[in-house]
């Protein structure tokens, strides 16, 4: 599924939110054994997560830690400002859940604008000074408002659907 399939369609405008999964995981990452121990099945979910993501063909790696998404939002927010959010994210996305990179790290992070041509002085300059904080603050209690709990969630109105879901599905959300 495509995100611009979906704003072609419906004549959509997206607000991206970041959102606060595991903010307690260290730099360093946290083994997802480790993590979910006596409350899930942790090679069952992962094998369910890697058939979803085939149906809707998005790549999808054998992940076995999980890292701190906090510096990534970050500079996420200021990727935007670039006009470069979508390809930040997808970047990301990449790294993260198909090759298992750290992307809690600032050095996986620079590699990834770098990757995307985004100058890396103005993004280590980001990192450093902490300068969208407030900005990944305020999407965090704006998900909290809204009563999030997991990603991806996606909100149409008063109307919510999570999880990785199929285009029929966003079809059924956002229709009227």
């Amino acid at each position: 599924m495509r995100i611009e399939r979906l704003q072609q369609e419906f004549e959509l405008t997206l607000r991206w939110t970041v959102f606060p999964l595991h903010p307690e995981t260290p730099v360093a990452g946290q083994d997802l054994a480790e993590l979910f121990a006596g409350r899930m099945d942790v090679a069952a979910a992962m094998a369910r997560l890697k058939g979803v993501a085939a149906e809707l063909e998005l790549p999808f790696g054998e992940r076995t830690r999980t890292y701190n998404s906090r510096l990534a939002q970050e500079l996420g927010k200021w990727a935007e400002e670039q006009g470069q959010g979508a390809a930040f994210r997808n970047a990301v996305y990449q790294a993260y859940f198909s090759a298992g990179r750290n992307i809690g790290l600032e050095s996986e992070l620079l590699a990834i604008c770098a990757e995307l041509g985004l100058p890396g002085a103005e993004a280590e300059r980001v990192l450093q000074t902490r300068s969208y904080a407030a900005a990944v603050d305020a999407d965090w209690e704006r998900a909290r408002q809204l009563g999030i709990q997991s990603v991806p969630s996606h909100l149409y109105g008063n109307r919510l659907l999570v999880g990785f879901q199929d285009y029929p599905a966003f079809q059924r959300l956002l229709s009227v």
